[in-house]
Parts: structure tokens; sequence; C-alpha cells
């Protein structure tokens, strides 16, 4: 069984922002799939299944904010039983360029509090995770702000494309393992 996780921020006003990278990621994945996501875990997250490659597959959107979606996966880990390497966390990354995407087997929060939350909830940083770059081309005043706002429109092209290579990514994941994703999706 394979859990993959979107950080985000719910509601209308947050789903075209630079932060919500990881839902996007996991919206492509459940439309390949034929799934629907749907609020499930007490109303804590929206949840979809698929199978591929054999493997079970849950995607979950933690709809505890970002900076608190450790709980929210700690809940998933306590109910499925699951290993932290069959979790892949997937968020933004202000460090990467936008378009890029790294995966990873482990890893430190690198400044990211959702990755912070997720880390802190699951008692440890040794666990898959996908970053999506948003990088932005000039220095800005107020990260908050920017993460939080919505993308360009000279940028919304390279997202699209940077999404669906993330789930390409997480696919690969599912299929080959942690090795072979990095090997062919780290640039």
């Amino acid at each position: 069984m394979k859990l993959i996780v979107g950080l985000g921020n719910p509601g209308t006003k947050y789903i075209n922002t630079r932060h919500n990278v990881g839902f996007r990621v996991v919206d492509e994945l459940a439309q390949r799939h034929n799934t629907k996501l749907k609020k499930k875990l007490f109303g804590n997250a929206k949840e979809a299944q698929f199978k591929k490659y054999g493997e079970k597959c849950i995607l979950i959107q933690p709809y505890t904010f970002m900076n608190l979606s450790g709980s929210c996966i700690r809940g998933y880990i306590r109910k499925l039983d699951i290993t932290l390497d069959n979790i892949l966390v997937i968020c933004d990354d202000i460090n990467l360029p936008l378009g890029t995407a790294r995966i990873r087997p482990d890893g430190s929060a690198g400044g990211h509090n959702g990755l912070e939350s997720a880390i802190k909830g699951l008692g440890g940083s040794v666990f898959p995770r996908l970053r999506v770059g948003i990088k932005p081309e000039a220095e800005i005043d107020d990260l908050s702000d920017y993460v939080l706002s919505d993308f360009e429109s000279d940028e919304i092209g390279i997202v699209k494309e940077s999404i669906v290579e993330a789930a390409d990514a997480c696919e690969c994941w599912i299929r080959d393992g942690i090795d072979k994703a990095m090997n062919v999706y780290n640039r």
C-alpha cells in the first residue's frame, strides 16, 4: 500500500496559490485514475483510492492547513498501519526553480512549515518527499505573501507541465521505487 500526501491549504481562496502545488499534483493523479477526492478521516482530509502496478494507492489532501498537516498524516499512518517508506509527501519548494521537481528518500524540512509539521507528525524525517519548484526570478520581500499568491499568467504553462511531471514521478515511485524515480526525475 502507498500513501501519497499533497500538502496545501483548503478553500477556494488558495486553489491556485504557489503553496498548493502539492494539492494540484494529487488532483492530477486522481484525474488520471478516474477517482474523486472526497472528505474522509473525520473531515480532516480529502481522500481518493486507486490501484496501480498491483499497489493500492491512497491519495490525501490534509484539510488541517499546511502548517498543521502532520497531525492528519499521523492519523492515516495509524489507521493504515503503513511504514514511512511507503509514504510520499508532495510540497512546493521556494529554493527550486519554477518548473523543476526533486524526489528524495528523506531530508530536512528546509524551512518549509508543512514539511516540518509532517516530520513532527511522523516522528522523523526518513520518508520520501517530492518538492516542486516555485522559486521567484527576483528577490521577494515577504515569503508568506509570495507562497500564498497565485501564479502569474506567464508561469501557468510551466506550472502545469511541472505538475504533470511530478505526477509522473509519483507513478514511477509506485512502480519502481525511490531510487529509480530519483534517477529519472532529478535533473
